[in-house]
């Protein structure tokens, strides 16, 4: 199977009823829609309904949960702050926490010399973790990390000027186009931009590093 084939697969996974998509972004519009009728308390329980059945449609289909389950746990986290703070915004706290961890961790990763991107491409292609830090293909991987700081923090910034001014349907709105949208547009820019990168930066490809074959690559 060539690159671009395995590629399609993962957006079809993506984007079709297996995968992340529909679970994570359908209890949201549901607490959003039935907020905007005026009815916060029934818009919490109608978006924790919303994503127990979710869980329970992919029980009995015997589909993986893994999805579902994390789409619900992070339902379950939403309605509870929402409920403590008695705002609508507060549904969307628990995104807004994990937009943060994401550009700490980015920049942490990047002050260490060991970029969060090239660790997420380690895990998912189980490529050498010494290929990564060559020091001629370490850069692309930093590069693309900065794009990602700067991506969610941008996010992060307007997600908590709305938060603050209480535009929950904006708030509701960006969180919906910057979440799985955004990231595969942010996914497909990585991909090009680190490709073009590793070219330019003339280092050796995986199969050249465990072959062990000298410069010139």
């Amino acid at each position: 199977m060539s690159k671009v084939q395995e590629l399609w697969e993962e957006f079809r996974t993506v984007f079709s009823g297996r995968g992340p998509v529909v679970d994570s972004i359908v209890p949201p519009v549901v607490f959003l829609t039935v907020n905007a009728l005026g009815r916060f308390d029934v818009a919490l329980g109608a978006a924790l309904l919303c994503a127990v059945a979710f869980s329970l449609f992919r029980l009995l289909h015997r589909e993986p949960l893994r999805y579902a389950i994390g789409g619900l746990l992070a339902v379950v986290a939403a309605v509870a702050v929402a409920r403590l703070l008695g705002r609508a915004e507060g549904f969307f706290v628990p995104g807004l926490v994990t937009g943060a961890a994401v550009v700490v961790v980015c920049l942490v990763s990047i002050v260490v010399r060991r970029p969060m991107v090239a660790w997420t491409s380690a895990v998912a292609r189980r490529w050498p973790w010494e290929w990564y830090w060559h020091p001629r293909v370490r850069p692309a991987y930093t590069e693309v990390t900065w794009l990602w700081a700067f991506y969610f923090g941008l996010r992060l910034f307007v997600q908590l000027k709305l938060f603050r001014s209480q535009s929950t349907e904006l708030l509701g709105l960006i969180n919906l186009l910057a979440g799985w949208p955004g990231i595969i547009v942010l996914l497909i820019v990585s991909y090009v931009y680190g490709i073009w990168r590793l070219r330019q930066l003339q280092g050796p490809s995986v199969e050249e590093f465990k072959a062990g074959k000298e410069p010139p690559w």
